[in-house]
């Protein structure tokens, strides 16, 4: 009975880790051999791995990533691909997110661009680092809503405290003046102290061109450029690749 109540207490006090902790304590013969002191430290190892996992799947909930399971240990860095596994792996475990670089990724629809994208942004949520995953072509609309019911402030407040804001196909889409304005707020208030990740078809030389006016594009790209680490990616789209056994499969061997 006392065991059921010291149960419950650790419950209310959010203490989680410790009371799935004590039960297996409970329920296993070898603990009795233990002293005092070595199943108190297991239990407050417990409640420190449970916070830091549940820390990591908030944090994986709130990216919002496109490709959640996303893990560059499983990158297909296959001759023709244009990745050098070592390279990117170096980033990963680099301070490009302390030191607020950019990272650009290029290269032809079906290329992984995406993909290796969330793979980085993922990796950072695992290391403790917050992470927002935001379509290009949907920007547009994501403001009107924000501006409409009075949310935009708040939310540039918290994109500008995100470790890691990934943009994903950009130049996709137009650009409004509404839309060029924000995005050069967005970027502003990120630059040289925090992370992003930006992904695109159109060659960094055809950004300026594409963001529409001469003096915004200036002072985007120049906070861009600042530090920035560029992959650009190459060979067949992904998704033809991942057809072929499927569609071969079915093919009438006649």
């Amino acid at each position: 009975m006392m065991m059921n109540t010291t149960l419950d207490q650790l419950r209310s006090l959010k203490l989680l880790g410790m009371a799935a902790g004590l039960q297996d304590q409970l329920t296993s013969a070898g603990m009795t051999t233990m002293s005092f002191e070595e199943r108190t430290a297991l239990l407050v190892e417990r409640e420190v791995h449970w916070r830091s996992d549940k820390r990591r799947e908030r944090l994986l909930k709130d990216a919002r990533l496109k490709y959640p399971q996303a893990a560059i240990e499983d990158m297909d860095a296959r001759a023709g691909r244009g990745i050098d596994r070592k390279a990117v792996m170096s980033l990963a475990l680099g301070d490009w997110i302390d030191s607020g670089h950019s990272v650009l990724i290029t290269g032809p629809t079906g290329a992984g661009k995406s993909w290796l994208a969330c793979a980085l942004a993922q990796y950072a949520c695992r290391r403790g680092r917050s992470a927002y995953y935001q379509r290009m072509p949907r920007l547009g609309e994501e403001l009107r809503i924000r501006h409409g019911n009075g949310t935009f402030g708040k939310w540039l407040i918290q994109l500008a405290k995100t470790d890691v804001l990934l943009l994903d196909d950009w130049g996709m889409a137009a650009l409004d003046v509404q839309a060029r304005g924000d995005l050069l707020e967005i970027i502003d208030d990120r630059a040289a102290s925090k992370a992003t990740i930006i992904t695109s078809q159109l060659p960094i030389e055809h950004w300026h061109a594409w963001v529409g006016d001469a003096t915004i594009a200036d002072a985007i790209l120049d906070r861009l450029m600042q530090q920035n680490h560029r992959l650009t990616l190459t060979g067949e789209s992904l998704r033809q690749t991942a057809k072929t056994p499927q569609k071969e499969k079915n093919k009438d061997p006649s």
